[in-house]
This record gives structure tokens, C-alpha cells and sequence, in this order.
């Protein structure tokens, strides 16, 4: 079984909606990965259409749409932050004189 498959599984029969929420610390535990592994995985299977909501107390595996909508909002507000980073580390370049690529 591969660890997608292993963190799938393991999300629908543990982790089956909001109300069986857990822990980032304890899923990797459970599924012997490291936070960076497990971010990353959880990643690539939203790519593939996986339905893995999270909060900011952990990780589930969605059991209604609303469930993901709230994770599509939560990702969105992650994206505009970093959106707003990348503008003020710009405009820190035309400190240092440099446009860079």
C-alpha cells in the first residue's frame, strides 16, 4: 500500500468528518510520516481530488461539502497571505537596487 493510500484510508475510517478531527502531531504518528511529509502528501492528494478538510486543530476526511468549503476558505486566506509576502519582499528588492528575475 502506498502512503497515499495508507493516509486515505486511514482519514476515512478514523478521521470521517469534522467531529473526528485529529491532531496534525497525532496523524503523523499514526501514519509514520514528519509534518513537512505529511503536508506535502496532503497536498498532492487535494490535487487528485482527495477530500482532506482541515483546521487549525487538524485533519479529517470530509463528510459534507460545507466541510470543504470551510478548508477552501481557510486555503484561500493562506494563499492571499503569502500573496501579501511576496509584495512586501518586492518591494524590499527596490531597497537593495536590484529587480531581479
Amino acid at each position: 500500500m502506498t502512503q497515499e493510500e495508507q493516509l486515505t484510508a486511514y482519514l476515512r475510517t478514523a478521521c470521517y468528518g469534522r467531529r473526528n478531527i485529529i491532531s496534525g502531531t497525532a496523524l503523523e504518528r499514526a501514519v509514520g510520516l514528519s509534518g513537512t511529509d505529511l503536508r506535502k502528501l496532503v497536498n498532492r492528494l487535494r490535487r487528485k481530488g482527495v477530500p482532506i478538510a482541515s483546521s487549525r486543530t487538524g485533519y479529517c476526511y470530509a463528510a459534507t461539502a460545507g466541510e470543504v468549503y470551510s478548508t477552501i476558505r481557510q486555503l484561500r486566506q493562506m494563499a492571499d497571505g503569502l500573496e501579501k509576502a511576496i509584495a512586501g519582499l518586492e518591494r524590499a528588492l527596490e531597497r537593495f537596487g536590484e529587480a531581479g528575475p
